[in-house]
């Protein structure tokens, strides 16, 4: 096999469904979302399973039961081939319960699936609603050392993924105290005390609160009919909600035609015009226009303005973000109305201390910018580690080889 020339010799090499007994979960005839005398069999679905949160019971007829800590895997759904240890219950439809044969360590093949999990779920069966591909699965192959190396090995694999997830939550509290930072600088920013050190929780005096609608202009796009392909042949720039994730909008998927723009609602956006999401999955997400384009209805222009200045605005915006998301909840769909822009309050220092807020606040958040990027690289670099430590253990190379012959040599 493929695996015998990377391992000791007196390992061997089993395909996965050789060691291990596998049964899907069921879906009970009897559920209920209150535990009474006759349901008390918690029904471990996905959400019991990785967050030990019971919402269902069953009576246990006809289901497939499962002890504390036996394998599970998310065989259905998006997260397909993810692994983890169950609680005591009924099994889930969605999952599949895993159990080692005899001479096989529980953790040792618990790491070993957990090893497999982006390849399962990279590469899933079906159409709709994803599934594992079980010839992939049960035909992986695994090399088996006897019992004791076995718990020597998953000994030593939990020692380094135990250092390793402490790294990572260091990093990914790190990553959240920077989200913190974060707001606190964009709060001083339109506080004033980015400029004014002595800003004692109210604004400064030489600063004026203006509603939005009184500074800028505010207009939503519009829909050409998709009906009339015509339409869509033109050389305008056609910007979708789902691309104000740029930043700054040179070229977009679509275009339209002026005559397009002469027969529908649609209009154009001149350049550097902002550009904000009223509602959709992109709600609240804002870019600049870096040509001249159109937009739907789902995006808000507001254009240039001669009393603020076009970043402190967006940054203003950026800021109020979660208070503007919140105003728009209420109707079918959230809705940052023309109504909640325009009457937006904005505090209003002279331009050129805008400017000044401006570059003080976009120093420090490239500053931030950086740090995140090394943090995320950190965390993709730890990713990285342990599937190199779990790729060692299975060779054989995680720890000292201590095996003799039958001869004590």
């Amino acid at each position: 096999m493929s695996e015998e020339k990377n391992i000791p010799k007196h390992w061997q090499v089993k395909k996965l469904g050789e060691v291990c007994t596998y049964s899907k979960g069921k879906m009970p005839q009897v559920l209920v979302e209150e535990k009474n005398n006759e349901c008390a069999i918690p029904y471990i679905n996905i959400k019991a399973f990785e967050k030990g949160i019971f919402a269902e019971y069953t009576n246990g007829v006809k289901c497939n039961l499962c002890e504390e800590n036996d394998l599970l895997m998310v065989w259905d759904g998006a997260r397909c081939g993810l692994i983890g240890k169950a609680k005591k219950g009924a099994v889930g439809s969605t999952l599949m319960k895993i159990l080692p044969k005899e001479n096989i360590h529980k953790e040792y093949l618990y790491h070993f699936i957990s090893s497999k999990f982006w390849t399962l779920n990279t590469k899933p069966r079906g159409v709709g609603i994803p599934h594992i591909e079980p010839t992939l699965l049960w035909n992986f192959e695994l090399a088996v050392p006897p019992l004791p190396e076995q718990q020597a090995i998953v000994s030593k694999i939990e020692e380094l993924l135990s250092e390793l997830e402490n790294g990572k939550q260091q990093l990914q509290t790190a990553q959240q105290q920077l989200k913190v930072y974060r707001q606190s600088l964009l709060k001083w920013a339109f506080e004033g005390k980015l400029t004014n050190k002595n800003v004692n929780g109210e604004l400064p005096k030489h600063w004026e609160v203006k509603k939005l609608g009184e500074i800028c202009v505010t207009t939503s796009g519009g829909t050409p009919s998709r009906g009339n392909k015509k339409y869509y042949e033109g050389n305008i720039p056609w910007v979708k909600s789902g691309e104000l994730d740029k930043g700054l909008i040179l070229d977009t998927e679509e275009t339209i035609s002026e005559e397009a723009i002469k027969n529908s609602s649609a209009k154009i956006f001149p350049k550097g015009t902002l550009l904000i999401a009223l509602y959709g999955a992109t709600i609240g997400k804002l870019a600049f226009l870096g040509v001249n384009a159109a937009t739907n209805q789902a995006i808000c222009g507001i254009f240039k303005s001669e009393k603020i200045n076009s970043n402190y605005l967006f940054h203003f915006l950026f800021y109020k973000k979660p208070s503007l998301v919140k105003q728009s909840i209420g109707g079918a769909q959230p809705n940052i109305s023309q109504g909640i822009l325009k009457n937006l309050e904005i505090p209003l220092p002279p331009l050129k201390e805008q400017q000044r807020i401006v570059a003080e606040l976009e120093s420090k958040l490239t500053v931030c910018d950086k740090i995140e990027e090394t943090i995320s690289q950190s965390l993709q670099q730890a990713e990285t580690l342990k599937q190199s430590i779990l790729k060692k253990a299975f060779e054989g190379k995680l720890v000292t080889q201590n095996h003799k012959n039958k001869n004590g040599k």
